[in-house]
């Protein structure tokens, strides 16, 4: 539970940071958070982790970096303002975009593997 809530602690400040470093009408913060967040989280899996690393890591720090209650939340608010085209663009993109840079992340990985084991 600890290396939970020191992951949580930092991906929630990296998250805050970030957000505050990217500044857009559109909201840009929360897709870039996200993304990198499913890529980080394909090399995690990718990695195949210890449970320690795994509860600090993926539970905690990305569980806390990642945001779909902002995702969603801001979603409604460009429906809200009728700005129907991009909030369309906005969940299409992120879902989108997310599952392909978490595959990007998981093959990598792999990827690495693969070659470390051919070298050694």
């Amino acid at each position: 539970m600890i290396l939970v809530g020191i992951g949580g602690f930092l991906g929630a400040l990296a998250r805050f940071y970030l957000g505050k470093w990217i500044v857009s009408t559109y909201p840009w913060a929360t897709f870039v958070i996200n993304i990198t967040g499913s890529f980080v989280l394909g090399l995690l899996v990718g990695a195949q982790p210890s449970d320690a690393l795994w509860h600090f890591l993926g539970i905690g720090f990305l569980g806390a970096y990642t945001t779909f209650s902002t995702f969603g939340f801001e979603t409604l608010q460009l429906i809200e303002k009728k700005q129907w085209h991009l909030a369309f663009r906005y969940v299409c993109s992120t879902v989108i975009v997310g599952l392909l840079f978490a595959a990007l992340g998981l093959s990598l990985m792999q990827g690495v593997l693969k070659t470390l084991e051919v070298i050694f």
